[in-house]
């Protein structure tokens, strides 16, 4: 047994008269699919990724790039509940929720309320502990294994607020996310302090956090990356290539795509973010994944901050992306496919003008919106479904970027082995 994997436990997997899976399909070419391909690779597997649109198209490409395990805390939390319904149904909210007849939303608009308190929040922390303390750890066995993109060390990170009041909520999220396990070194900063160091921050900022040992990442350039090293290892990518649908045959599992084209694989992948649910359902896979969407752009800063800064009162994250800096925030319960709503982008200026020092945020630039997979019990679903040759990885939330290395890590090891790794238990996908 590997050493790097000490903790299994039985599960759901193949028959013992079935060969270890040799040639399997990835659909989804974002940061959990594509780590997962290359994990797989590391176990002498043949993989081949269909994407419907292109690398990092869904989520991975125009997110803040925080990796950030240390806060890596399920989306269902009592904070949530404090905003109202009149709160979360205006368009300007940081959490909008617009209303909606479909039974999918409206059974993930119940389990997510249903789990919005604190007895549920830190059960949900606790399962997330394990991996959290692994995601890293992944980073660096990709750059170790040659993927080519940096995760970036934060010379700062700050979270920063206008009084003493409005960050005791996040003092106390830290207490909590203590108590479950989890690792997080900070320093308590006044406005000042804050400011000294990082100037970006307006005269509004009162009372702030310094957060220790966080990283960042560019994550359309660090997909990007990953996919390249997976195609140089000998992956097939079969980019703006829609999955129609997945079938079992006796000699394995089928894809078929959009154009009608057929292929064989021993197992197969589904790691499609805001999606998953089209192609996982058939599969016992019950949980509703609902598009979280979020919104960013860029801007030009009077000095780029030297690290990732965060408004949490206001929902926006913010991360330094060349020598422009990434403005990020919104969760919008909607479908994916909807346009970008501008809206949005007007609700998240007018929210960071008055706390960001020297930044021009009326010329904007590479104005996105993209889908979080968020499930209603705020953990993710990865491993094996209902059918032993097919897997889930996908439902992360915020955290896909943080956490989609350490996902395509464990669950590899799963494939392989037929074991369940012990990270991976709380995050089955027909729980």
């Amino acid at each position: 047994m590997d050493a790097a994997y000490p903790s299994f436990a039985k599960g759901p997997h193949m028959p013992a008269s079935s060969p270890r899976p040799q040639k399997i399909a990835i659909v989804g070419a974002g940061m959990v699919g594509l780590s997962t391909a290359w994990f797989l690779q590391e176990h002498g597997m043949d993989v081949t990724v269909f994407d419907r649109q292109d690398v990092a198209s869904g989520s991975s490409w125009g997110n803040a790039g925080w990796l950030t395990p240390g806060i890596a805390t399920p989306l269902p939390e009592p904070a949530v509940l404090k905003y109202g319904v009149r709160a979360v149904l205006n368009p300007s909210s940081p959490v909008y929720v617009p209303p909606s007849a479909d039974k999918f939303f409206l059974k993930f608009v119940a389990g997510f309320t249903k789990r919005s308190t604190m007895p549920a929040w830190k059960k949900a922390m606790g399962s997330l502990v394990p991996i959290n303390d692994r995601a890293l750890a992944a980073f660096d066995a990709l750059g170790a294994g040659g993927v080519d993109a940096e995760t970036y060390e934060a010379k700062s990170f700050i979270a920063a607020y206008r009084t003493e009041a409005e960050r005791e909520t996040l003092l106390e999220e830290m207490t909590h996310i203590k108590e479950a396990g989890q690792d997080i070194r900070f320093d308590v900063l006044t406005g000042e302090q804050a400011r000294a160091i990082e100037p970006a921050l307006s005269h509004e900022i009162g009372a702030a956090l310094l957060l220790h040992d966080q990283r960042y990442v560019n994550p359309g350039v660090y997909v990007n990356a990953l996919a390249d090293s997976v195609r140089a290892r000998g992956a097939r990518l079969e980019i703006a290539t829609p999955v129609r649908w997945i079938d079992q045959d006796p000699a394995g599992m089928s894809v078929t795509t959009e154009r009608g084209e057929t292929e064989q694989f021993d197992a197969v992948v589904i790691a499609t973010g805001a999606w998953l649910g089209l192609l996982a359902r058939d599969f016992g896979v019950k949980k509703v994944v609902q598009a979280g969407r979020g919104y960013s752009f860029s801007v030009a800063m009077d000095r780029v901050p030297n690290g990732p800064v965060y408004f949490p009162a206001a929902r926006v994250a913010c991360t330094p992306v060349g020598d422009r800096l990434r403005v990020a925030g919104m969760m919008e319960f909607r479908r994916p496919e909807a346009p970008l709503d501008r809206r949005r982008v007007k609700a998240i200026v007018e929210a960071a003008r008055p706390l960001l020092a020297g930044a021009d945020l009326d010329n904007r630039k590479d104005e996105w919106v993209g889908s979080r997979p968020c499930t209603s019990d705020g953990l993710p679903l990865i491993g094996v479904t209902a059918n032993p040759r097919v897997y889930v990885a996908g439902g992360h939330g915020m955290w896909g970027i943080t956490l989609g290395p350490v996902t395509g890590q464990l669950l590899a090891q799963q494939i392989a082995t037929g074991l369940v790794p012990q990270e991976l238990l709380p995050f089955s996908p027909t729980r």
